[in-house]
């Protein structure tokens, strides 16, 4: 097998959180563009990423479901409907999260435990179903995604950032469980990108201009950034890889 041929996906299938739009959305498309077979998960409409995935010719699967509200049972019977609808899955992105800002003196304990359930609690009861399906069959693929704030502390998040550092921790503690089972756990550490959560900094002109000014490559990310790391973590290319933290960020860490 050739080194290009070794980031197809053809055959696979792929679950991608918070697929309705922004980074999910891009990162379920650049899978399919690869050759997978995609289930989304969301509590928004997923018609627009069915229609793009469908109209490069491969399957999706809507999955609503509310990672907020969600049991473990729950997490459990979505990734076995999953398998069923699908035919397998080899592939999890634990992409969906919100972020609450406030100051830590005046920090709401709702702001703490629905940033902690969305982005830590339901990530890793679901990276925990379908290492089940996973480990049974011998191979599979989780690509956790954690941010700069698992690096940094930031400022006005105080539960986004002890969530993101989890994250961070929680990939190298499942991989360091689960790569002798054939299962790859890494994660991608976005940078700045222009999306929902970050309209807030970009609407203030001094806040948004300090972030350009410390960022090498001199713009926000978007979303399509994330493709090509995504595909590579998903696929052969990258199976000698675990427990990795990968920044796409245009440089801001180095600085």
């Amino acid at each position: 097998m050739g080194i290009l041929d070794s980031f197809r996906l053809d055959g696979k299938v792929a679950l991608v959180t918070g697929a309705g739009r922004g980074l999910g959305q891009a990162m379920a498309l650049g899978l399919t563009e690869a050759g997978a077979e995609v289930a989304g998960l969301d509590i928004i409409s997923l018609e627009e990423t069915q229609e793009l995935v469908e109209g490069l010719g491969r399957r999706f699967l809507a999955v609503e479901c509310n990672l907020h509200d969600a049991s473990v049972s729950e997490l459990n019977e979505v990734t076995r409907g999953i398998v069923r609808e699908m035919g397998g899955l080899d592939t999890l992105v634990n992409n969906a999260g919100i972020i609450r800002r406030a100051p830590a003196l005046e920090f709401s304990e709702e702001y703490w435990d629905d940033v902690l359930q969305i982005n830590l609690k339901a990530l890793f009861f679901l990276s925990q179903a379908a290492g089940r399906v996973m480990a049974e069959q011998g191979h599979g693929k989780i690509i956790n995604v954690a941010s700069m704030l698992s690096f940094q502390g930031g400022i006005l998040v105080p539960s986004y950032t002890a969530a993101k550092s989890g994250v961070a921790g929680l990939t190298r503690a499942l991989a360091n469980e689960w790569a002798s089972k054939g299962i790859n756990v890494n994660a991608i550490a976005p940078g700045y990108m222009a999306t929902d959560n970050t309209a807030p900094l970009r609407a203030d002109p001094q806040r948004s201009q300090a972030i350009l000014d410390r960022i090498p490559a001199g713009r926000w990310g978007t979303p399509a950034d994330l493709k090509g790391t995504v595909v590579f973590l998903a696929s052969a290319a990258s199976d000698y890889m675990h427990g990795a933290i990968v920044p796409v960020d245009g440089g801001w860490l180095t600085r």
